[in-house]
């Protein structure tokens, strides 16, 4: 199997003007994932998304899955964007629940609501996505040994299924497509409303600790010690280190902060900058990120800083600065986020760093998470055990490494991240996921000719491309 292509192809001979209908204007566009694998395609961004479903072969929201979940077929370039649709419905101050449309943002739900005094139960680490894509997705968060991906706190979900009908579902309502549509990637319907509950937060600011790690052992042992203190923990490691000091890092760890100890002021908005144009690759040669990461990790003090820190610092870091991703160059990058089970102990987690450093996986970007319970949803990513992810520079040697770390992840009795994906091959996500048939049963209940599918689902679930 070849790599996934990440240049501009030509543009598909197709009929304009057969796009999705509810298009004022429908034209040919650059469509990518955050990992820049794109394609030309037709979007429409209808503001009316029960009309505009009508014909869409795939919906797509900010377009932050970071391969080609939100990429449609090659033989159906259309899609159907949920950005115009991006009202608040409803909201019940007394619960915090919260209905709105799919296209609404994290970022714009933070914005209305941090100030009030509430907060989302779960949030990944950027706020540029669609509540629509957080139900595909089934995002998690730093806490998710405390509180589960964003599906454990959906309440209800408006679909349009693939056979035409606009259905409610939730745990009382259709509850096996409920749960297939809690991490199953858009794929059992355009997403059209989102419920879920908001949480009630003693103040907008976070109370934080960094500590430095010598090593991989220390390292999973200071994550389960601070799961029973600390709702949000995640760690970076440098993932090319090698011999005793392999998986040393920083771990960052928080909480909301008490209204007597965070500061009265709400906090300001956030200087970002852009990143201009793609990074030449010397940048992200092996010996360059090495340095990055030696800098790092000496920077961090031996002590534990502590204190009082802005909520987007603390959980949206990249978001400063933004395109960050033209860093890895016109190539791309892909991003190998796998949940090592906590059955295989710290020693499955080692061998998967060393089938990284062994097959040169450099990445100055490589974050390692603490994972709770397995969620409802039917394909959600998280199980119990250590998650891992790391940015990887597309190279010629990118599906051999990903071959590598799969064949050992299967082995270990683990699974890859379905949004983050682009390089796992059908026979290996057919081995990693045995809930995959009950997936296909339920979305060929309303689907059975396939007609909402994606590049994903033509390379992974054998669709019709």
């Amino acid at each position: 199997m070849k790599p996934p292509e990440r240049h501009e192809p030509d543009p598909v001979p197709r009929d304009p003007t057969s796009a999705i209908a509810g298009a004022a204007s429908p034209a040919w566009t650059d469509v990518r994932g955050w990992g820049r694998l794109g394609m030309r395609a037709i979007e429409t961004a209808p503001q009316d998304l029960i009309v505009g479903s009508r014909h869409a072969v795939l919906t797509r929201g900010l377009g932050r899955s970071y391969g080609d979940a939100s990429l449609p077929p090659a033989s159906r370039p259309e899609v159907m964007s949920t950005r115009a649709a991006d009202r608040i419905l409803a909201f019940d101050p007394s619960t915090g629940v919260l209905r709105a449309e799919a296209g609404l943002s994290l970022r714009s739900v933070n914005a209305v609501f941090m100030r009030r005094g509430w907060f989302p139960p779960v949030t990944p680490g950027t706020q540029y996505v669609t509540l629509g894509g957080m139900v595909a997705a089934d995002v998690h968060g730093k806490n998710h040994h405390v509180d589960g991906g964003f599906g454990e706190h959906v309440s209800r979900v408006l679909l349009r299924t693939g056979d035409g009908h606009v259905v409610e579902c939730s745990r009382q309502s259709n509850p096996s497509l409920f749960a297939a549509t809690l991490g199953g990637m858009g794929l059992t319907g355009h997403i059209l409303e989102v419920e879920f509950a908001l949480r009630p937060i003693p103040s907008p600011w976070i109370q934080h600790e960094t500590l430095r790690i010598p090593d991989l052992g220390a390292f999973l042992e200071q994550l389960s010690a601070s799961a029973a203190h600390w709702p949000f923990t995640v760690g970076w490691i440098d993932c090319l280190k090698r011999g005793a000091a392999m998986g040393r890092g920083v771990l960052i760890r928080g909480r909301f902060a008490d209204a007597s100890r965070a500061p009265r002021s709400s906090p300001p908005e956030i200087s970002r900058l852009r990143v201009p144009f793609d990074a030449p690759n010397v940048v992200m040669r092996d010996g360059v990120m090495r340095t990055l990461n030696a800098v790092y990790y000496a920077t961090r003090g031996l002590r534990p800083a502590a204190g009082i820190e802005h909520p987007e610092k603390f959980f949206y870091p990249l978001d400063a600065l933004l395109d960050w991703n033209r860093l890895y160059g016109r190539r791309g990058f892909t991003q190998y986020q796998c949940v090592v089970p906590r059955a295989a102990g710290p020693d499955g987690v080692e061998r998967m760093l060393r089938v990284l450093t062994d097959r040169g996986g450099s990445s100055f970007l490589c974050v390692i998470k603490d994972c709770g319970a397995e969620g409802l949803g039917t394909l959600s990513f998280p199980m119990p055990g250590i998650s891992i992810a790391a940015d990887l520079p597309v190279r010629p040697q990118t599906q051999a490494l990903v071959d590598a770390l799969n064949e050992t992840l299967i082995a270990l009795g683990g699974r890859v991240y379905l949004a983050k994906d682009s390089f796992t091959r059908a026979e290996h996500f057919r081995a990693m996921e045995p809930r995959l048939p009950r997936f296909l049963a339920e979305r060929a209940r309303w689907d059975r000719e396939r007609r909402i599918r994606s590049a994903l689902s033509v390379r992974l679930m054998g669709d019709p491309p």
